[in-house]
């Protein structure tokens, strides 16, 4: 096993591609540097000696005791900067491989060639005629949310950006010696800075905070790069994109829950889902008039040469009628160009309605591109490349995001409005809780009537059980408002085993309310309602969870065929493979025939938000990932070919499914599980990390049952103890169950659904580490449950190579093999830290003053180790 071991890290350092190993080894010596510079030569040979020891224990030449001595033997302030120099470290190997990822779909893009899971790929593969079809029911609907699972401050996100700056700087070819010199510099600045940056929030996050942090990512990246998809839509149905109106229309909606998802979280209230809209319409009415202002200055055609069209110079005209002074200077700086002056004057209007200049503004959208669509339809007679190049880009973005940005999302606990009811029907004083449930709905109608009702109307019901909690938003909206209550489409979440059992009859019922049936008619009998992955998962376990979702989807599925219901299912997924996460491209390939009909809604969590909207071309690169997948899995084909092999291995997954959740319940539910893995993980300690403004526990004390964790910290802590046993725990003996192990590669080989399951399991083994668990779960003293897990852990590795065929885990995928290869030592010296911290903190009799640095060194360690495996919950 060691020398497999060594064997595989050696083969993936040479398998790192140089770009990548030339990035890293700057990096790397720049922050040596900082570290003698700060620290002193013994900090940064403190850090060589753990680096050098826990590669040497991969070897077998080193034993883990000799790296806790080793660890042990440091003051505590050594050991906190130490855990603080490999944290930095792996931000900046994360930067690193970003930067390799870029310069590859960069490199790849420059072939001329279309590229795999590519639009362009799913119009050669589906043809023109059959894409066109889809087109119209095409949707992709991210919804971003505001779990905690982001473990960096925005500081620390903000210097890891700016580094990366510079290092883009320093790697551009032609550059001069003196030049790469000042980047060099410039470089090290940076990296110091980030050294000196604390890596711990002082304060906790409130949600106004967690709603700016998801406006970078729209400042910085989803506003250029939506237009950017669907030019690219456009050029792979004409090749002569950009001279006439464009076939792609616009699909991707995006949603928020940040400052509207107050389940559990009584730090959003009504002012702060008010107040989250007006930061996004400010966000969004900025870079609309920032893209109209450009594009109007740079359109610089002359009414000789490029006249504009009657209806234009009526409008002009119109203009300077009303708004005389403001038409005027914009004709003087302007003469004979009358497109720049008309689109100088349309971002104005947009600067008025930023504003609230209610003389000038804007009323809606539909205002905005009407007159977008006046200048493009005046220079389409004689200037179509201005027409349909970067104007249609400005009128892409309009239609994409309004002047709301995202369609922001309300979420309550259906016991909530339970108890808002009995206190309402029964006519007394109402609860400070009941009051903000009518304030909240009070909110909506307010958005509505300033933003219009696409900016806020869906309403999410946690734990729906019967279609009475349907039925109960409705009626809070009458308390509310009465006839003025506002449009709802109140979403029911399915998030038990039972839950999603009984989900057809609940729709069953919903058809009986009066206000669904009415959207029913409205919206062309389209209906909403969202599957939760992350609380059937720790229920059931990943596998059962896996299957039962599925089953639930297929009938679903059947029940909107049945009923005349264009039903859309919401995906809550999570980032962790234990909450549903892993590539959003194949999740949608692996859902129920006719599940997706050219539809795809789900939630973009904490740090998946900025992996994959951090960076213009990443984030292209994943939705048209996800726009490909959308295609592929709406295709009669791909519908048919999956039916078939979900009907073949029916009984098969039925066996995989009864059987791993009987033994992930065997341990989950046993008694005084929830205190033993309290005790072997950093549970307790996570709460105390700051990750957001929700609670990250329901109610106080130690755990009784995993009813009382949320599945964030249920994830995180266990990624934390290196099992990762959300990710994997229950499938050996569902496998096991089966036996047949044709059979069982034959579902690997046939079913996505199968495939991506064991793939997913595969690559949260991939990043667990059985030497390193065993300490962690020797920490509570309960060998039963250790041996139970380390079973468990083998029987599941076993097989899941012998079904995939693989000789060693992610065989078949080499770049994240060998980036869970090269970093595992590191996130075993931060986890020899972490131990060291839990315990000193175990271990009751600490002087406060101690356990306060202990527990700074956990959290310290809890940060690196997130960076390290890059996830958390």
């Amino acid at each position: 096993m060691i020398d497999q071991g060594l064997e595989r890290r050696s083969a993936a350092v040479t398998e790192m591609p140089e770009e990548l190993r030339h990035d890293v080894r700057l990096l790397g010596r720049l922050l040596g540097q900082v570290l003698a510079e700060q620290g002193g030569e013994d900090l940064l040979s403190d850090v060589e000696r753990l680096r050098k020891a826990v590669i040497a224990a991969r070897r077998g030449e080193v034993s883990a005791d000799e790296i806790t001595d080793l660890v042990a033997g440091w003051e505590i302030e050594r050991a906190v900067a130490v855990a603080r120099a490999f944290t930095c470290y792996f931000h900046l190997a994360n930067l690193a491989e970003e930067h390799y990822r870029i310069r590859t779909l960069r490199e790849r893009d420059a072939e001329g060639r279309v590229q795999r899971e590519s639009l362009g790929q799913a119009v050669e593969e589906l043809g023109h005629e059959r894409v066109t079809e889809l087109l119209d029911d095409l949707e992709l609907h991210p919804v971003l949310t505001a779990h905690p699972t982001e473990a960096r401050r925005r500081a620390v996100v903000t210097a890891i950006q700016r580094i990366s700056g510079q290092l883009t700087e320093y790697n551009t070819p032609g550059r001069g010696a003196s030049e790469r010199a000042d980047s060099r510099r410039r470089l090290l600045e940076e990296i110091d800075l980030l050294w000196r940056t604390a890596q711990l929030r002082s304060t906790k996050l409130d949600p106004l905070d967690e709603v700016r942090t998801a406006m970078a990512a729209f400042d910085e990246t989803l506003f250029r790069m939506v237009p950017q998809v669907y030019r690219s839509l456009d050029a792979a149905l004409d090749e002569h994109t950009g001279t006439h109106p464009p076939q792609a229309r616009p699909f991707i909606r995006y949603g928020s829950w940040i400052g509207g998802d107050r389940d559990g979280n009584p730090n959003v209230t009504s002012r702060v889902t008010r107040e989250t809209m007006q930061i996004q319409s400010e966000h969004v009415l900025t870079a609309l008039e920032t893209a109209c202002t450009r594009i109007g200055r740079t359109l610089t055609a002359s009414a000789a040469l490029t006249p504009c069209s009657q209806q234009l110079r009526s409008a002009l005209a119109a203009a300077v009628d009303a708004y005389p002074d403001v038409v005027s200077e914009l004709a003087t700086r302007s003469p004979r160009e009358p497109h720049r002056q008309w689109l100088l004057f349309v971002a104005g209007r947009i600067g008025a309605t930023r504003r609230r200049d209610l003389d000038l503004a804007y009323r809606s959208p539909a205002e905005l591109l009407a007159d977008l669509r006046l200048a493009q339809e005046s220079l389409a007679a004689s200037a179509p490349r201005q027409a349909y190049g970067e104007l249609q880009h400005l009128i892409w973005q309009v239609e994409t995001f309004g002047f709301h940005l995202a369609e922001l999302e309300v979420r309550q606990h259906s016991q909530v409005h339970a108890a808002a009811l009995e206190e309402l029907r029964g006519g007394g004083d109402l609860s400070e809780r009941t009051e903000e449930v009518l304030a909240t709905i009070r909110v909506i109608a307010w958005i509505q009537e300033r933003y219009g009702v696409r900016a806020c109307s869906r309403y999410v019901v946690s734990f729906t059980r019967s279609a009475d909690d349907v039925a109960a938003v409705y009626e809070l909206a009458r308390h509310a408002l009465g006839d003025r209550a506002p449009v709802l489409d109140v979403v029911p979440l399915f998030e038990s085993g039972q839950d999603l059992a009984n989900s057809p009859g609940v729709l069953t019922g919903m058809l009986d309310i009066p206000e669904v049936q009415r959207r029913l008619a409205d919206t062309g009998r389209r209906m909403e309602i969202m599957l939760g992955y992350s609380d059937s998962a720790k229920e059931l376990g990943p596998a059962a969870a896996t299957l039962r979702l599925y089953e639930a989807q297929e009938e679903l599925t059947a029940w909107a065929a049945e009923h005349d219901v264009k039903l859309r299912m919401f995906h809550g997924r999570g980032g962790a493979l234990g909450r549903g996460g892993g590539p959003a491209n194949r999740a949608v390939l692996a859902q129920a025939p006719g599940s997706v009909a050219g539809r795809f809604k789900v939630t973009e969590q904490g740090e998946v938000i900025f992996a994959r909207y951090g960076h213009i071309a990443i984030a292209r690169r994943h939705l048209e990932q996800v726009a490909n997948a959308v295609l592929m899995a709406s295709s009669p084909t791909v519908e048919e070919r999956t039916a078939a092999a979900a009907e073949r291995f029916r009984g098969l997954a039925e066996e995989v499914a009864t059987a791993s959740e009987r033994a992930y319940r065997a341990l989950t539910e046993a008694p005084g599980f929830p205190e033993w893995f309290a005790l072997v993980s950093p549970l307790e300690e996570i709460g105390t990390l700051r990750l957001g403004s929700r609670p990250a526990r329901r109610g106080l004390g130690a755990p009784r049952s995993l009813d009382d964790l949320r599945a964030i910290p249920w994830v995180f802590a266990w990624a934390q103890t290196r099992v990762n046993l959300p990710g994997w725990y229950g499938l050996g003996t569902g496998l096991a169950a089966v036996g047949d192990l044709d059979e069982l590669r034959a579902a690997y080989t046939e079913w996505p659904l199968f495939n991506a399951l064991l793939d997913n399991a595969e690559m949260s083994l991939a990043k667990t580490d059985r030497s390193i668990a065993e300490r962690y779960l020797a920490l509570g003293g309960r060998d039963d449950f250790a041996g139970q897990v380390l079973e468990e852990y083998d029987r599941t590795r076993d097989l899941v190579l012998r079904v995939t065929g693989h000789t060693r885990l992610l065989e078949n995928r080499k770049v994240l093999s060998r980036a869970v290869q090269l970093r595992d030592p590191y996130v075993d010296a931060l986890s020899h830290l972490q131990l060291r911290a839990l315990r000193a903190l175990r271990a009751g009799e600490v002087s406060e003053p101690e356990r306060e640095r202990n527990s700074t060194l956990l959290l310290l360690s809890v940060n690196g180790v997130a960076a390290g495996l890059q996830n958390t919950g």
